[in-house]
């Protein structure tokens, strides 16, 4: 007898979405509020002053992938995303292995961004109390909890319209954060410092680590690629999603580069403001109520609380939809395979994403692990999983780079690429995998434990490709599904065991 979810095969979905929906989501799950209040923190022990050139390049690196992204996503639309981008041109296995490297990013963002939430309501808390010297603070393992226990009633819902309402708050955000810099600008930055044009240089930092620091510009622009997943959905797609990507990637930026390099004046370049901005529980909010005041700092401080949870929630629910594909195409036991009827949404996998989640920032808060330097427990479990989470994110980029360069040149798809366009074709995603790789080996040859962030993306990634190899089969399987569904048969006898 046919399984529940396979009786339940989900009917074609209509192209409806305008170009502006596409842009929405991307930027939603980026969530620019949520990067740039936490993000800067963790980067001060590594490069220092220097966090605006380690955006920059991040910024090239990120921009070579999204041209991957969009010569694909020309021709090929499927809600598997970069999963089914990479299965349809290279491969089944291929396409397993970058479906597992995805479900290793958003666990891993789902853990962090849970913690930061912590950080932030405590961080509002101490705002609250602004003037207070030792203001009161709840502990972090009762707000995870209590996240937690939201997210479970929230798993496998219709939650469209706390999607819109945190979209809006996320605008608010953007806004309050614009207003914070134009205000920096016109202070001229920390009284000690003033407008220090010398963060964009190697100055007292080597290239070394400098790369170092891009895996944590990237994990700012995770998601840039999610309306790639709404390519079933929207209105001429081949069209929209492409210029979606590049108008995520144009507006987060520039908008990431001027807002760090704000943060970054605004503290000061110097030994005591670099400290404040590593120590700061909420850099945006602390900076809000330096320059504007308290109430202004209220303000940015929800907005990236809110922009927290809601990429917890957002993260959950999208591995909880790929742990569901795996589980019904055999990987994985079958209660996962399960929709929920009323909302169509697996809410069981959802489910599990979510206790992994409060599992893993429980027993950091018991631990007392790991210890970043920042002075803040939960900020630190962010920083570990969130980049852990960035490193598998990479790897799944490089495969779509890869994809890219093949699909471009591969002459069975029989389009037509003449002179340029051809050319660049291949070499901007080569260059992409290169940035990738280089920024991948400068972050895990000198790591100082086997348990650091980087190297446990890479634990999660070299788990994926054993088992695409030594379960082929079902890896096989769970690739095929996905190149049926993006209707290109000639690739379905590619690979067999």
């Amino acid at each position: 007898m046919a399984s529940p979810t396979r009786e339940a095969a989900p009917r074609r979905i209509s192209r409806r979405l305008p170009l502006w929906a596409a842009v929405a989501l991307s930027l939603a799950t980026v969530g620019p509020t949520l990067a740039m209040s936490g993000n800067g923190q963790g980067l001060i022990g590594i490069v220092g002053k220097s966090i605006p050139l380690v955006f920059v390049i991040g910024l090239v690196g990120v921009a070579l992938v999204g041209y991957g992204f969009v010569r694909l996503t020309r021709h090929l639309n499927h809600a598997g995303s970069a999963y089914a981008l990479v299965g349809g041109t290279i491969g089944p296995r291929a396409g397993f292995f970058s479906g597992f490297a995805m479900l290793g990013a958003y666990i891993g963002f789902s853990i962090g961004t849970l913690a930061l939430t912590a950080a932030f309501v405590n961080a509002f808390l101490a705002e609250l109390q602004s003037g207070v010297e030792e203001p009161f603070q709840l502990p972090w393992i009762v707000i995870v909890i209590a996240g937690a226990i939201v997210s479970f009633l929230l798993a496998g819902r219709d939650v469209s319209m706390i999607a819109k309402i945190l979209l809006v708050i996320e605008g608010i955000g953007i806004v309050a954060m614009l207003i914070l810099v134009a205000v920096i600008f016109a202070n001229g930055g920390a009284p000690s410092t003033g407008f220090d044009l010398s963060v964009f240089t190697f100055e007292g930092v080597d290239v070394a680590q400098v790369l170092s620091g891009v895996v944590a510009a990237f994990l700012s622009w995770a998601g840039f690629e999610a309306c790639a997943s709404l390519g079933e959905e929207t209105d001429n797609p081949k069209r929209n999603i492409p210029r979606a990507l590049g108008g995520t990637l144009l507006l987060t930026g520039v908008l990431f580069i001027v807002v760090m390099f704000a943060q970054t004046i605004g503290f000061g370049t110097d030994a005591a403001g670099l400290t404040a901005f590593q120590t700061s529980g909420n850099t945006l909010g602390d900076l809000a109520h330096d320059y504007v005041g308290t109430w202004f700092g209220l303000i940015v401080i929800f907005t990236a609380t809110c922009a927290a949870f809601g990429c917890h929630m957002a993260t959950a629910a999208a591995s909880g939809r790929m742990i569901y594909a795996f589980a019904r195409d055999g990987f994985g036991p079958s209660w996962f395979a399960v929709l929920e009827p009323k909302t169509n949404g697996p809410r069981r996998a959802t489910w599990l994403v979510v206790a992994l989640a409060l599992a893993a920032t429980v027993l950091c808060a018991l631990a007392g692990w790991p210890d970043l330097g920042t002075g803040n427990p939960p900020l630190d479990a962010y920083f570990l999983f969130a980049v852990a989470g960035a490193v598998c994110l990479m790897i799944a980029y490089f495969m779509v780079e890869v994809a890219a360069v093949r699909f471009v040149a591969a002459k069975r798809f029989q389009i037509v690429h003449g002179g340029t366009g051809k050319l660049l074709g291949v070499v901007l995603p080569t260059l992409g995998a290169l940035v990738i790789a280089v920024v991948l080996w400068f972050n895990v040859k000198d790591a100082a434990s086997p348990w650091a962030a980087p190297i446990l993306g890479l634990y999660w990634c070299a788990l994926g490709a054993v088992l695409a190899l030594a379960a082929s089969s079902i890896a096989t399987r769970v690739g095929n599904s996905l190149i049926a569904e993006l209707e290109l048969p000639e690739l379905q006898q590619k690979e067999r065991v």
